[in-house]
């Protein structure tokens, strides 16, 4: 069975720090895309970032960059947001999801569609 399991959420103040982790099992980890999502109330699900378990590459939106680093420990199978100068508008649920595609492209980097697998998701709060 395919488990994606997040944790790490929490409140903090603006300007601080999180790290994510989504623990993944059921399934061969070194075969997928990892990503992390968010969703805030009456916003669309937006992509932040994704790892490709295959080459190591990272990928992130544009309004996390330079922030949010993502990373992958492929002996624990799981994989890390760690989100620094956080902002009020990063305030929003984050799900983890996978996607048995371990080299995606750019293009298809953050589509939601692309991810089979999904979290139940951490809750995030960052104060002003």
């Amino acid at each position: 069975e395919v488990q994606l399991v997040e944790s790490g959420g929490g409140l903090v103040q603006a300007g601080g720090s999180l790290r994510l982790s989504c623990a993944a099992s059921g399934f061969t980890f070194d075969d997928y895309t990892i990503a992390w999502f968010r969703q805030s109330p009456g916003k669309e699900r937006e992509g932040v970032s994704c790892i490709r378990n295959g080459n190591g590459r990272p990928y992130y939106a544009d309004s996390v960059k330079g922030r949010f680093t993502i990373s992958s420990d492929n002996a624990k199978n799981t994989v890390y947001l760690q989100m620094n100068s956080l902002k009020p508008e990063d305030t929003a649920v984050y799900f983890c999801a996978a996607s048995p595609n371990a080299f995606l492209t750019t293009f298809y980097a953050l589509q939601s569609r692309r991810y089979g697998y999904w979290g139940q998701g951490t809750q995030v709060t960052v104060s002003s």
